[in-house]
């Protein structure tokens, strides 16, 4: 098989095998918008807390009156989105069953499940990367989704995203996604780091391996992939059904195309500091558009972070980018038209 090929996750067909990963405090629909123009094949919100949902009736709204708050921002479907995921994290099976029911209004092609997050206000609460230490209770939080899903969501895929332990003394992907796959899970995303690692250090992809030959399920991997070169190698070594790019995508939306071309041309066309500049802009008009110009300014000056890197003269443009209030004041220092 070429290592650019479709995938279906559960009932969901897509064409191709290059998805960009639920990323916290960046993948919102502008964002999001800006990847799949470039070639991302599939998309997932960022993580979204089940027990907000079910305490704010804006999460229960189908968008159209409340498009200013940041809650229902998060589950809003990007214009140019065919197909994308949203993911819930939580520690409460009932719960977790009762936000995915609530997801109906915005209806996603799949439910995610988070058992990878490992900052500490979401552990704190036995969710996200905490999940990995106990299976069968991962188990009971997947059955809740895919009941609600059944029941609610016309039945759309399951997937869940983990790691590969909490730390290097328990590692237990291979059990938690057992016990997911029985429980219904369609697609197992593995970040092949442990909880204990955060970001640091090398992530294994012996792990995404080991688990693509282990569960009749679809395996997508993740972790340390921030290079086309990158994707094809793990593709090639790990036999995985799907790559998913997270802080590879941050500051280049080219990534998903090139690395299209890679896998299925050889080479692939490198994108220059304007290009950059100029995606990063448009996103900032999106995401404008969503937010309003004031907050949409303060939130692009952590993405043009990411944009601006390992350009010649980024510092600089960094460094006046933080007092940039207004999308003319981006203009006017990017060099971008308004």
């Amino acid at each position: 098989m070429h290592l650019y090929h479709s995938v279906q996750i559960g009932t969901l067909s897509l064409e191709g095998n290059i998805f960009l990963a639920p990323v916290a405090g960046y993948s919102d629909r502008a964002f999001r918008s800006i990847r799949i123009e470039q070639g991302a094949n599939f998309t997932f919100t960022e993580l979204v807390s089940s027990e907000a949902m079910i305490r704010s009736p804006a999460y229960n709204d189908n968008g159209k009156n409340n498009d200013r708050n940041p809650a229902a921002a998060l589950l809003r479907r990007a214009d140019n989105e065919t197909h994308y995921g949203i993911q819930l994290f939580g520690a409460n099976p009932d719960v977790m069953g009762k936000a995915a029911a609530m997801l109906a209004p915005w209806k996603p092609s799949v439910v995610d499940i988070n058992a990878g997050c490992p900052v500490a206000k979401v552990v704190k609460t036995g969710a996200g990367a905490a999940l990995m230490k106990s299976p069968a209770y991962l188990g009971r939080i997947v059955e809740a989704v895919v009941n609600s899903s059944q029941a609610y969501l016309g039945n759309v895929p399951v997937t869940v995203k983990m790691r590969s332990g909490w730390d290097a003394e328990s590692i237990s992907y291979r059990e938690c996604a057992r016990v997911a796959v029985e429980a219904g899970a369609a697609m197992i995303t593995l970040h092949s780091r442990t909880r204990s690692q955060m970001y640091a250090g090398a992530s294994d992809w012996t792990h995404i391996a080991d688990l693509a030959s282990r569960i009749p399920a679809p395996v997508a991997g993740s972790g340390d992939l921030f290079s086309p070169e990158d994707a094809n190698r793990m593709l090639e070594e790990t036999k995985c059904a799907a790559v998913m790019f997270a802080r590879g995508a941050m500051g280049d939306p080219f990534i998903f195309a090139a690395t299209r071309d890679l896998l299925t041309k050889g080479f692939y066309t490198t994108h220059g500091s304007e290009e950059r500049i100029a995606a990063g802009f448009r996103q900032l008009l999106l995401l404008s558009a969503d937010i309003g110009e004031s907050a949409a300014c303060r939130e692009m000056r952590k993405q043009f972070c990411a944009y601006t890197r390992g350009m010649t003269c980024g510092a600089d443009l960094r460094n006046r980018l933080v007092h940039a209030k207004t999308i003319a004041e981006y203009g006017h220092i990017l060099g971008c038209g308004v």
